[in-house]
């Protein structure tokens, strides 16, 4: 059975070419870019979500340490790997993740999508 990958990615180029590579790896994928609607994925879809491609900064209010809160507020979601793919290389921000349980932080400019896409298999398959 194949694993599900929720991309949270404001930038539509960016999530078509990420939605390609993950699926190319053999994972199903779901799409949002805004906080709330990732919420709405994962209440409503009947998919087991096994892990999610964060990025910082969203469409809307919310941002990437606001989807996390929320993710930790649920116990059936606080578990899932968060994988955060962010041009932010704040120390501030980098540890605010760290606190709320991601798995791994990327920095984009330093990360090939093969290379983020690697690392995501390797930990979830």
């Amino acid at each position: 059975m194949k694993k599900t990958i929720l991309v949270l990615e404001d930038e539509l180029t960016l999530q078509t070419a990420i939605k390609s590579r993950l699926v190319k790896s053999g994972f199903s994928v779901l799409l949002a870019n805004k906080v709330e609607d990732a919420i709405e994925l994962l209440k409503k879809s009947s998919m087991n979500i096994n892990g999610v491609w964060l990025d910082h900064y969203l469409l809307g209010s919310q941002n990437g340490l606001d989807f996390m809160v929320e993710l930790n507020k649920n116990k059936k979601w606080k578990n899932i790997p968060v994988f955060v793919v962010t041009n932010s290389v704040s120390d501030d921000k980098i540890a605010a993740y760290e606190v709320l349980g991601i798995q791994k932080y990327f920095v984009k400019s330093n990360n090939s999508l093969a290379d983020i896409v690697g690392s995501i298999k390797d930990i979830i398959i």
